[in-house]
């Protein structure tokens, strides 16, 4: 399976609560649903169905994943809802109980086994598994190779701090620039992949 990564980002690398105001509040944040005005359904909309289109299954960190928990199952009966409601979903968490997957076909990967347990799906036969937000899982699979894929939605503002999901830890890492497509609302929707070493 590839690991694909899928993010709204900011021009200064920001991907804290682009949905809305009271997503993620950490460290004071006050931009919530900065992403908003930025949406258009043609170019990043179509980037997000293309992405799930080719999934096979959502891997997210507990937030993202509870947020999207609360979220999706209320909206079925739309496609994309029910796409979301049925595909497979990984979840790591160290603190989330099995009772708590609440979010049909989720199962729990304990925070402890996470690199090991995302190493043994990668290397599965599969389509995609697709991650959306969860910067500190994004984080630690940048960290440890383990992204084949980055499409950052990259939306003209700077937020000025908030969470990232770059890992900063001294490494240089070079990505290739695959595909780039600018919307109307001045996203650039660019997908990026590692350059492997030869």
């Amino acid at each position: 399976m590839r690991i694909v990564i899928s993010e709204f980002i900011s021009l200064d690398g920001v991907v804290q609560a682009p949905g809305g105001p009271g997503e993620d509040t950490d460290g004071g944040f006050a931009h919530g649903g900065w992403s908003q005005p930025f949406f258009d359904p043609e170019v990043v909309g179509g980037a997000f169905d293309d992405a799930m289109g080719k999934a096979e299954a959502l891997l997210f960190g507990r937030r993202t994943w509870q947020t999207m928990a609360a979220a999706w199952p209320e909206r079925a009966g739309d496609p994309f809802a029910d796409r979301m409601n049925a595909i497979r979903k990984y979840v790591v968490s160290g603190t989330l109980a099995d009772d708590e997957l609440t979010w049909d076909n989720t199962t729990r990967i304990p925070g402890a086994d996470a690199v090991a347990r995302i190493r043994e799906l990668r290397g599965a036969e599969g389509g995609d598994l697709l991650v959306m937000g969860s910067p500190t899982l994004v984080r630690t699979l940048l960290s440890e190779g383990l992204v084949d894929e980055l499409r950052l939605m990259v939306m003209p503002v700077l937020l000025g701090g908030g969470k990232t999901i770059f890992p900063e830890d001294g490494g240089m890492r070079t990505l290739e620039l695959v595909s780039t497509v600018t919307s109307g609302t001045g996203v650039n929707v660019c997908t990026y992949r590692p350059v492997t070493k030869r």
